[in-house]
């Protein structure tokens, strides 16, 4: 701990007492290696849990597929979690049984990046251009990573090269890797790139292996990213436990983001073994938004990873559900369509979020639904998720009725 750590103290302290005192003061809280997992890391090591009457018991977990059977069979009590990976067991697809999910608060905007390797940068193969010559020329398909069939980092990737005009499930070969692993990939000439969170595609251009060919908030400015997620029986079983456990994290959140010695602070301490594990060069630069993509580049982000931003990275959107749903139905992911909305307010916690939100004096956004542009120019508000889904010229969607609600 650094002496730069101090929890606000205030009069959230009522809720550890009487009728509002967490049901489970233990919580097992999963976790993968990457830098936006810090302010589960910070709000559990840093004495933020203590004052709403929690412990909080940090699990790395080696994958997403490991931390989605664990978070649905009860050895984990909630996770850091991928928004897709939420929505794909709450629907039943992706290779596990349909179980009631929650998303309790989102965790962090931005901050992911797609890298390409080294021998591409050596063939030029440096922009979307060179990518798409390359991708129609070549004999053999590129093969390009991604960390979970259903997660952020595939559709940030599918998005991307299907804005530039190359079809990820017919033009290229996709693969699956734990984050942690990418970079070895890459360096094997194994992979041709990958999508993943930090500090992998830092580390890559560390290392020579790779280099950034766009970052997700160049997708989407301000995109949503990593979620606080549980099963829905954990939030009824101990709702009292969920609300402190949001307001915890939240206190976290708001830590970090607060100064720009309190986010290198977080750095160093999450560059541990038992933590990401990885070089605090790798991870401080683009933690505090200052990026090179190895091609001789670098710049300020004016769209970095932020936990916080005045609760505007924290509050569980049902636009941002929303529009997870409509890129699994994109992509084939989701053979129907789901009722979208009815969905999404079953596993967006909104009302639990503004709970927890108005007791630490926090502000709350108006709506549950927020609007952006996207690099295509599309326009994302939440207000018609079928159209929109069915509204993109590269799609997998096999065929055009609207099914009944799931």
């Amino acid at each position: 701990m650094t002496d730069s750590f101090s929890p606000h103290r205030h009069d959230a302290l009522a809720w550890v007492a009487g009728s509002d005192a967490p049901e489970k003061s233990s919580v097992n809280l999963g976790f993968l290696p990457l830098t936006d997992a810090a302010s589960l890391i910070v709000a559990a090591t840093q004495g933020f849990a203590q004052p709403f009457g929690l412990t909080l018991n940090l699990q790395r977990q080696s994958s997403w597929s490991s931390l989605r059977d664990k978070l649905i069979g009860g050895e984990l009590d909630a996770a850091h979690g991928l928004y897709g990976l939420i929505y794909a067991v709450h629907l039943g697809i992706g290779g596990s049984p349909a179980v009631d999910m929650a998303v309790l608060m989102g965790l962090a905007q931005n901050g992911q990046s797609i890298n390409l390797s080294a021998s591409l940068k050596a063939a030029g193969v440096t922009n979307p251009e060179a990518l798409r010559n390359s991708v129609r020329q070549s004999g053999a398909r590129l093969t390009l990573a991604h960390t979970f069939p259903t997660g952020t980092h595939a559709l940030w990737l599918y998005y991307w090269l299907a804005a530039n005009g190359i079809h990820p499930l017919q033009d290229v070969r996709t693969l699956v890797l734990p984050p942690s692993q990418m970079v070895a990939y890459l360096r094997a000439g194994r992979i041709d790139g990958f999508c993943a969170g930090e500090p992998w595609g830092a580390q890559a251009i560390a290392e020579g292996v790779g280099f950034t060919l766009a970052t997700s908030q160049s997708i989407w400015p301000d995109h949503p990213e990593k979620v606080l997620g549980c099963t829905r029986a954990f939030v009824e079983q101990y709702p009292n436990t969920a609300r402190a456990l949001v307001m915890a994290i939240l206190e976290a959140s708001r830590f970090i983001d607060q100064s720009l010695e309190n986010r290198r602070s977080t750095a160093q301490l999450i560059a541990g073994r038992e933590y990401v594990d990885a070089p605090l060069a790798a991870i401080e630069p683009r933690f505090l938004g200052a990026y090179d993509d190895g091609l001789g580049n670098a710049w300020t982000d004016m769209h970095p990873l932020r936990f916080f931003a005045d609760g505007a990275a924290n509050m569980p959107y049902l636009s941002d559900g929303l529009w997870f749903m409509t890129q699994l139905r994109r992509w084939g992911l989701l053979r129907q369509d789901p009722n979208y909305q009815e969905v999404a307010q079953q596993v967006q916690q909104t009302e639990l979020y503004r709970q927890a939100a108005e007791a630490l004096g926090m502000a709350v956004p108006p709506s549950p639904l927020r609007s952006a542009t996207l690099m295509d120019g599309t326009i994302w508000d939440g207000s018609d998720p079928a159209a929109y889904a069915r509204s993109f010229a590269l799609h997998a969607i096999a065929e055009q009725t609207v099914a009944a609600a799931l």
